[in-house]
C-alpha cells in the first residue's frame, strides 16, 4: 500500500538508530509525514494513512524496525 503514498515511503537505513534522530530525517525526506516515535510491541490502531510514520523503538530508543508510512 505504501506505494500509493507521494514521496519517499520507507527508510531501512534507520534501523539501529537512535529513534528522535530518525523522526528528524523522515519528516526532513518526506514532508508529507508526521512521524512518531513509540515504543516497539505497543499496540496501535490498524487504519493506513499516507501522513503517518512510525519509528518503533527498543527502550533504549534505538529503531528496530523499517519506518514505512502507513
Amino acid at each position: 500500500m505504501s506505494s500509493e503514498c507521494p514521496g519517499k515511503n520507507s527508510w531501512p537505513e534507520l534501523v539501529g538508530t537512535n529513534g528522535d534522530y530518525a523522526a528528524r530525517v523522515i519528516e526532513r525526506e518526506n514532508s508529507r509525514v508526521d512521524a512518531v516515535v513509540i515504543m516497539d510491541g505497543i499496540p496501535v490502531t490498524g487504519d493506513f494513512r499516507c501522513n503517518r510514520v512510525r519509528v518503533r523503538v527498543d527502550r533504549n530508543r534505538i529503531v528496530v524496525q523499517v519506518p514505512t508510512t502507513g
